[in-house]
């Protein structure tokens, strides 16, 4: 990990480099300092371990400490065994088909925030990266706090501040992930911190201060924090706010850098533009206004997306931590099987099987038509999981993908994408991020349709 301990290249590089050198194991070994992991290459096996025996993985690794960071370790991704099992069921009717129609409203407002400033900007070169996070901080701000905030206009408001400090890492917060991975307990005893305390005063001060307001205002809106006030349990106000807080930080950067390449791949790639717009205009065509049921009418621009996740997902892996020992097959013919002990950590790999020219054809290839209803059927079962699979998939991806939609379908109806002279073509991933973020950024004009 030399390379992307020193920012040298990004870590899915080293992530690449160990799969393709044993294209025939089920299984590789992999150094992350000095934490033996399994990286598992086999689609077959990823599907066993986070499906049909998720009782021996139940849980995430512990990255962050509850001491080192509380709201990332007390929140639904880092929570373990029936707490986690009590959170994901007092969490998951936030996320149903009922709810997001009702939070869509809210995301539309902040798309169309976005169309009215790049209609101001026209064919100018746009930096998507920093554009996209304005975008999906105000839609979190909105859908998850009950907050309307508008960072085209207010562009240095404290939420989207705090938001890119937490993924815009120095080399402090680096050097201190680094020391939480290998001496976890010396870390905790000098109360290292990964991200400072005013961090977590803000996002506790905003989520008391809100229910404060709404308990005694009697006020009720449809977002995350309104499911939590009214949820059961004996939770803490540090455990609600944890869980809003991992809403806004898994949200924040994932999603951003999923609609940059989009956008990117858009640019780039004329006919597929051409393709989507059509599809788009003849949705607008009915008059009617966009509803959550006629999003899902956007099959092409649905491909466009999943074709997108599966070039450039932020998720990279799947890791789980063996809960009880656990046999793995022989990782080839002929070989042993090898023993799992309580504590190992396991990558199911994500990117690197996704990019497998055996599961998809010219991988470096952008073809939406791979994810169409004549062909999604030829996808083999978990060689593609931008938001990983069983029991523990991505509680949000309903949002997401609505979120992402609602906004490349108006910048489809209201401008043509066109790349510049500053439009790197192929890309080459940032290396001190573990997000997929491309070196230079990422520019592309936006042209106003006729």
């Amino acid at each position: 990990m030399y390379g992307s301990t020193f920012w040298k290249r990004h870590f899915l590089d080293e992530l690449q480099e160990a799969h393709d050198a044993f294209p025939d194991e089920k299984y590789v070994g992999f150094a992350e300092f000095t934490m033996p992991i399994i990286l598992i290459r086999d689609p077959d096996l990823i599907k066993t371990i986070t499906v049909k025996d998720f009782e021996y993985f139940t849980d995430h690794r512990e990255f962050f400490s509850e001491e080192s960071d509380p709201l990332f370790a007390g929140s639904l991704v880092l929570m373990k065994g029936e707490r986690w099992r009590e959170m994901r069921s007092i969490l998951s009717p936030a996320f149903t088909a009922s709810k997001m129609k009702l939070m869509l409203p809210l995301i539309v407002e902040n798309a169309n925030n976005i169309v009215e400033y790049l209609h101001a900007h026209q064919n100018e070169n746009i930096g998507v990266d920093d554009l996209m996070r304005r975008y999906t901080n105000d839609v979190i701000a909105s859908a998850g706090f009950g907050l309307k905030i508008n960072s085209l206009e207010d562009r240095d408001n404290e939420f989207f501040r705090i938001g890119s400090l937490l993924f815009d890492f120095t080399w402090k917060q680096r050097m201190t992930m680094i020391l939480n991975t290998l001496f976890p307990q010396q870390s905790k005893k000098l109360g290292i911190h990964i991200w400072d305390e005013k961090t977590n005063a803000f996002f506790r001060n905003i989520v008391a201060s809100t229910m404060e307001y709404r308990k005694k205002e009697h006020v009720e809106r449809p977002d995350m924090l309104q499911l939590l006030m009214e949820a059961k349990g004996d939770w803490t106000p540090d455990d609600l706010t944890a869980q809003v807080f991992i809403f806004f930080a898994a949200g924040f950067d994932t999603s951003a850098s999923s609609l940059t390449m989009v956008i990117h791949e858009i640019a780039i790639n004329p006919d597929v533009q051409d393709k989507l717009y059509q599809e788009c205009r003849q949705l607008k065509e009915d008059k009617e206004p966009l509803t959550f049921d006629k999003l899902s009418e956007l099959k092409y621009l649905d491909c466009v997306i999943n074709e997108t996740l599966r070039k450039w997902t932020p998720a990279i892996f799947m890791d789980r931590t063996c809960q009880k020992t656990y046999e793995l097959p022989p990782p080839h013919e002929g070989g042993k099987p090898y023993t799992l002990k309580p504590g190992d950590v396991v990558y199911n790999m994500v990117n690197c099987i996704q990019m497998d020219p055996r599961y998809f054809p010219d991988p470096h290839k952008f073809d939406p038509e791979r994810f169409s209803e004549e062909n999604k059927h030829k996808i083999k079962p978990c060689t593609y999981s931008p938001f990983g699979g069983g029991p523990r998939i991505c509680i949000g991806m309903r949002f997401a993908m609505m979120e992402l939609k609602v906004l490349v379908y108006l910048i489809m109806l209201n401008f043509t994408i066109v790349k510049t002279e500053k439009t790197i073509d192929p890309i080459k991933l940032k290396p001190h991020n573990f997000n997929i973020r491309a070196v230079g950024g990422t520019w592309v004009k936006f042209q106003k349709r006729e």
